[in-house]
């Protein structure tokens, strides 16, 4: 039983496709399920069951990926313990982010790393966060930066460090009528408007998978809005916030992704009310117990310097 089996099957098992897991491995996919049937040859029994939706574990089978994960996280941890003792020379480090996240952390980290580690790989995982959050658990990844989840939906084995706070806001066209039913409060940037006043508008939703999704969804619950109008759903959030400056629709977005990069369509926006708790906070993810390099405590301490704000660490 080698390292490369164990990471085929343990790919194999999360990717639930031979063909999506050859592409993950830039292996073929032949060679891929050649090698899926010596090992389950060599071992007796099928790690898999063949069905027409995919590949799903035996309950062989999830006890060899149970068993891979951790082999393979003891192997992570080695080559990271090899890596401090070279004094950051060389060594990799495996961290996820969120896609806009992505672009603002990189950008004003990345290259400061290089200079200080020039011979340390970075590797780097886009995805949403629920995504993240199954990495870290999987020991896939070092750490992740990214939204935190409300505390009832945190995973009890991963540590969320809360750097900065973003509030949400509303976005809708300049010449909505619930404007003039706004009002200016002086610890706000924009007028306050009670998200129960959006109970009869139209929603721009991204999907229920996204961090924003969850986060809206918990303030319209709170508003008594449990089952809003929804018009449109899609993925990306610069579509959402155009489409609402155009009328079509009304949304909340982190105020962060709506004043950042305008571009050419500008939205009216309003504050939300502090009892509705429309915020979620930039944090660094660990797993609990978890081995971390000096090359990953060494990012991650950049991105506090960078990102440190107003939420205290916890």
């Amino acid at each position: 039983m080698t390292s490369r089996e164990l990471l085929y099957v343990k790919t194999i098992a999360e990717a639930k496709t031979i063909s999506k897991a050859a592409q993950k491995l830039f292996v073929a996919q032949p060679s891929l399920s050649q090698s899926l049937q010596r090992i389950e040859d060599a071992l007796g029994t099928q790690l898999f069951n063949r069905t027409a939706s995919g590949l799903t574990l035996t309950y062989a089978g999830e006890k060899y990926y149970q068993m891979a994960v951790r082999i393979l996280k003891i192997y992570t941890d080695f080559e990271n313990e090899i890596s401090d003792i070279n004094g950051l020379k060389t060594g990799r480090i495996h961290l996820g982010i969120t896609n806009h996240l992505g672009t603002i952390v990189m950008s004003q980290v990345m290259t400061r790393f290089h200079q200080l580690y020039p011979g340390v790989e970075v590797f780097v995982s886009e995805e949403n966060s629920d995504t993240l959050d199954q990495k870290i658990l999987t020991g896939e990844l070092d750490f992740a930066v990214l939204h935190a989840p409300s505390p009832k939906d945190r995973q009890p084995l991963i540590h969320y460090e809360l750097l900065k706070d973003d509030p949400f806001v509303i976005v809708l066209t300049q010449d909505h009528p619930l404007l003039e039913r706004a009002e200016p409060r002086p610890s706000f940037p924009y007028p306050v408007l009670d998200p129960r006043l959006l109970k009869n508008e139209p929603f721009l939703m991204v999907h229920k998978q996204q961090r924003i999704r969850q986060i809206t969804d918990s303030v319209l619950k709170k508003a008594g809005i449990g089952q809003p109008h929804i018009r449109l759903t899609l993925r990306s959030y610069e579509t959402i916030r155009i489409l609402a400056s155009q009328g079509l629709g009304v949304t909340l977005l982190p105020s962060e992704y709506v004043t950042r990069d305008p571009g050419r369509f500008h939205p009216a926006l309003l504050s939300i009310p502090t009892e509705y708790n429309a915020s979620w906070s930039m944090c660094i993810s660990t797993l609990k117990s978890s081995f971390l390099s000096n090359a990953a405590q060494m990012f991650m301490e950049l991105v506090r310097i960078q990102f440190g704000g107003n939420t205290e660490k916890r």
